[in-house]
This record gives structure tokens, sequence and C-alpha cells, in this order.
């Protein structure tokens, strides 16, 4: 694919041991050590959403408020959807897998702006330190969408502190995807075309696009909420002259496509996993790209499917209903290729194609019932019930982390320099698929039946399904552990990694494990398009192995 470093041109210098002091790490531009920085941070509140999860299948094990009474409840739930949407998933790949690849992946030394990726990652922990300082002072109880006139007006808690974070957060988002476009625009390696870039290039581009245009929407939206509840302007509480149903369309505009935002890196991912592991050229290459660009547009669309029964027009929610079906043939498009380049491909059942093949399967239920949902004689049904968290978390916590996960095993070697032990990452990749399907499919039968969500007491007629959800999530929080365990013992004694140990193409893996400081010492160029896999064998490699 490209003119690549020999054995023998290879720096011995690499981005993680040229000094290990903390300074050197706080104060850092180089966007290989911003993305650890980040991989620490979106850890440390995935472990508290995750915990929160745990308190929450608790307390639902059994009809009564055995664990919580009602108000902490409400800031427990609340707390776990903020931390998890805003603070991991949102940022967990792009900022951690495609900070990291981006510039590996375009022949690049750097992002195009290095000292604003730092920046980036500051008003990240800035916004996020609001948030948990909030947190520990109680809380609030809006539940994450922050719906009016709850939050402006009824809500206790931190709402104030909170909101703020948030804000501070969403310019490390935007920042984050500015210095993807522009890195993609103009930075990339010699014969690098458009139509030559890897698909996980072509997914964070068109996330990058949502996340500029949309997440200052979202931004002034909860900056309006905190000065509406601070100075009692009358933007959304009729109390005031303002209207609530405003809030909804402005933080859903943003809002539906941040599931883009979470989803759309995930699918670059798999499209890399799903071609590496066939041993085939990826089945409609230009079709994935381009779909990725059209549910970026789609995406900003759709919004009003979340409002067909807060007094939306009948001719509205008709149209909502049809752009949220159309909005999932692009998603369709991406499943049907991924699952033309597995027929007759060389499959390797791989710790990564594992979780990618998890991925497709749950994806799949969330997005059927994605199109289920935008019927509006079904939404009316389970709207507000247990089958939108079903739904939800299937195409959140099901794909988009399995998604993070096997890209996480796939470029690991990449990232430190090690491999883990095989056999334990295939065992926590079933463990985390059986887990989440155990937890989340009651989950739908709960909604269908009439479980209202975000109540901590229920009929005793749902109990039985609860208690598998609940057991589902205990399954689920282990095979979540283990990667944390066996990765972090990898760090000390796993086996060395060669440059490219799963034969993959790609420009990253055209360069040592880990990466010199400036990523290659001669600048690639590209000859061949991506994905070159000629008659499902492995392409002869320029590249030494044991770098």
């Amino acid at each position: 694919m490209s003119e690549t470093v020999t054995a023998s041109e290879a720096p011995r210098e690499n981005y993680l041991n040229r000094d290990h002091s903390v300074a050197s790490w706080l104060l850092t531009r180089d966007h290989k050590r911003i993305a650890i920085l980040y991989l620490i941070g979106i850890s440390i509140f995935f472990a508290l959403g995750g915990l929160m999860a745990v308190l929450i299948r608790a307390e639902l094990a059994t009809p009564q408020g055995d664990l919580f009474p009602a108000d902490v409840y409400n800031r427990l739930f609340t707390m776990h959807g903020i931390l998890m949407i805003f603070f991991f998933l949102i940022p967990s790949i792009p900022a951690v897998l495609g900070n990291f690849l981006i510039p590996l992946m375009v022949g690049a030394k750097d992002l195009a702006f290095p000292r604003i990726n730092l920046l980036s990652w500051y008003l990240y922990m800035v916004g996020a330190s609001f948030t948990f300082v909030s947190m520990l002072w109680g809380g609030i109880d809006t539940g994450w969408t922050f719906y009016t006139p709850l939050s402006t007006t009824f809500a206790t808690g931190q709402v104030l502190l909170t909101a703020v974070g948030i804000f501070i957060a969403g310019f490390s988002s935007i920042l984050t995807g500015l210095n993807f476009i522009v890195t993609i625009h103009r930075m990339r390696a010699p014969g690098l075309t458009w139509f030559r870039l890897p698909l996980f290039v072509w997914a964070h581009y068109a996330t990058s696009i949502i996340q500029v245009l949309g997440t200052p929407v979202i931004a002034i939206t909860i900056l309006l909420v905190g000065a509406e509840r601070l100075f009692h302007i009358g933007v959304f509480d009729p109390k005031y002259g303002g209207d609530p149903v405003l809030f909804q369309h402005l933080f859903w505009f943003y809002s539906h496509p941040a599931v883009y935002i979470m989803i759309l890196p995930a699918m670059g991912v798999i499209s890399e996993l799903v071609t590496c592991f066939s041993r085939k050229k990826i089945f409609g290459y230009h079709f994935i790209a381009l779909s990725s660009l059209a549910i970026a547009v789609l995406g900003f669309l759709v919004w009003g499917h979340h409002l067909f029964i807060s007094g939306q027009s009948v001719v509205a929610g008709t149209i909502f209903s049809f752009l949220s079906m159309f909005v999932a043939v692009p998603s369709a498009v991406k499943v049907f290729n991924w699952t033309a380049t597995l027929y007759k491909g060389s499959v390797s059942l791989e710790t990564p194609m594992l979780y990618a093949l998890g991925f497709i399967g749950v994806f799949l239920i969330g997005g059927l019932t994605g199109v289920m949902l935008a019927t509006l004689g079904i939404d009316i049904h389970v709207h507000d019930t247990y089958f939108i968290v079903a739904h939800f978390h299937y195409v959140m916590v099901g794909s988009a982390i399995m998604g993070y996960l096997g890209g996480m095993h796939f470029w690991w070697p990449k990232i430190t320099g090690r491999l883990y032990p095989a056999f334990i990452s295939k065992v926590a990749a079933v463990v985390v698929f059986i887990g989440f399907n155990v937890t989340f499919l009651p989950q739908f039968i709960l909604g269908y039946l009439g479980m209202p969500r975000r109540y901590h007491t229920y009929a005793p007629e749902f109990q039985t399904w609860n208690v598998m959800s609940s057991a589902g999530a205990t399954v689920l929080g282990i095979g979540y552990l283990l990667p944390v365990l066996y990765l972090l013992w990898s760090l000390k004694y796993g086996e060395k990694a060669p440059a490219n140990p799963w034969h993959a193409t790609g420009l990253e893996w055209q360069t040592a494990s880990p990466p010199p400081l400036e990523n290659f010492e001669v600048t690639p160029v590209v000859t061949e398009d991506p994905y070159s896999y000629p008659d499902g064998t492995l392409r002869p490699k320029e590249v030494p192995v044991g770098v």
C-alpha cells in the first residue's frame, strides 16, 4: 500500500518511552499521548457510570424500593445517564481511537492543531470535574434529558453546576471535530485520495460534521436552562411566558444526531475489523463511505420522533415518522455490506472479530426496534416504558461499547506495543455478548407490557423479568471487568507486539508498535486502494515483524 520505514531505519524512541515525567504528559502535544490521557479519563467515568448501573439493577431486583428512597433513585439514574452519555459514550471512540489513529491512518505526523487537541482534553476534564463535584454535592434529579420546566423550576440538586460541566465539555467535542476535519482535508499522505481513505476515517469525518454543527445547539440550550433557573427569563418555563416543548425541539435536534456521534465511529471500527478478519476487500466500499455522510445529514432531520406525544401535529409526526424510517437505510447498507464481506471470506474468529460479530447482532436488534419506534402507533404505546430503555441500550451500550472494545482489542498492540492473552479475551467477548442480551432483552418485554421507566417501584408481576435483567447485568459487569484486568496485565507481562500482528492493511500498520514520536520516519506514499487482500490471502508486508 505504501513506501514504509524498514527495520534498520525505525527509530528506537517511541511516544511511550521518551519521557515519563508527569509534566511531559500534561503538557504534551503528541496526539498519541493525548489519546492515552483521554483513555484514562473516560475509563474513570465509565467505571462510575457502571457502578451506578449496578446499583440501579440491584434496586430493581424487587418490586419495593428496598435500597433507595425515590429522590435518591432519581439522582442515581440521572447521574448514570449524564456520565455515560456525555463523558463516556460521546467521546470514547473519537477521543481515544480517533485521536490516536487518524494521523497514523492519513500518514501525518500529528493532528492539524496539536495545542487545540491538548486544550480539548483539558476542557473535557474540567467539564467532567464540574459534573463530578455536582454529583458529590447531591447530584440532580431531572433525568439526563434536563426536561423543562422540571429542570428550570422544580428540580432539586446542583442543576447549574451540572449544566456548566456539560457546557464546557461541549467545547471539547467541537474542537476535536474541527481538528479531525482539517486534518483529513489537509494532511493526507501523497496518493491518499478521498476514496483511498480507511472507512474508520470516513466515519470520523461524518461524526466530526455532527460535532461541529450540532454541539453548539445543545451547549446553548443547556446554558439557557441555567439562565432561566438563575434569572427566571422566559424561554422554556410557561410561568415566565416560555414554551417547554421548545426545549425538547432544541435538545433533540442535537441529541438524536448525538446518537450517531456515538455509533458512527463504532461503525468505522467494525468496517476495519470485518475486512481484516475476513481477508477480503470490503464489499461496497464507496457505499459504506457515503452512507456515513448520509447518516450525518439525515440525523439532523429526525428529532421530531421524540415528540410524538408532546403536542406535535399529526402532519409533522407523519413526516418525522417517514424520515426516521428512511435514516435506517444507510445503516442497513452498512450491515448488508459487512455481511456480504463475510460471505465466503476466510473468517478468523480473533477477539476483535468476536466483538464485530456481536456488534452486528445487537445493532440489528437496536436498529429494527428503532424502526418500530418510528411508527406513531407503536411509539405511543411504549413511550416512556422500558421498551425505550432497551432500544437505547441496544444501540448505545450493545453497539457503541462493543465497537469500542473491538477497536481497543484490535489496536491495543499498536497503542501499547504489547499483546494480550488470546483465550481469556475471547471468553470476555462472549461473556459481554451473553450478559448484554440477558440484561436488555427482558426489558423489551417489560416495556411492551407497560412497565414505565424511571420508577424505583413497580407492579409485582414484572419481577421475574427484572430479576433476569439484574442477573444479566451481573454477567455483563464481569464481562466489562475482564478486559480491564488482562489489558492492564499485558502492559507489563504481555509479549512484545510486532508492527502488524493482524497482517492488516492501512498506514497505521506500516510503522512500529508502539509508533515513534512522529509516526513515520519517511512520509508514506500510498499506491493502492484500501483493504487489498487479493484472493482472500495474506498480502506480503514490507514492515518487519517484532520491531
